[in-house]
């Protein structure tokens, strides 16, 4: 498993799970909609802090720079 994610691509993906978290503490959203984007949210936050995404690796897609 080889880091296929760059910096700023872990970095919005951590932002967006952070404004998803808020989103839900301030009860903006609620009900399935809170469950579907939490999952969403959980999988941002731990490809993140791994550096892998399963999607991009089929594809052969890798946001991190070269080095």
């Amino acid at each position: 498993m080889n880091p296929n994610m760059g910096t700023a691509d872990r970095t919005i993906r951590i932002i967006i799970a952070i404004i998803i978290a808020a989103l839900y503490l301030t009860d903006v959203i609620s009900g399935v909609l809170a469950i579907v984007l939490g999952i969403i949210a959980l999988v941002f936050l731990l490809t993140s802090i791994v550096g892998f995404c399963p999607v991009y690796a089929p594809l052969k897609i890798s946001t991190k720079g070269k080095g």
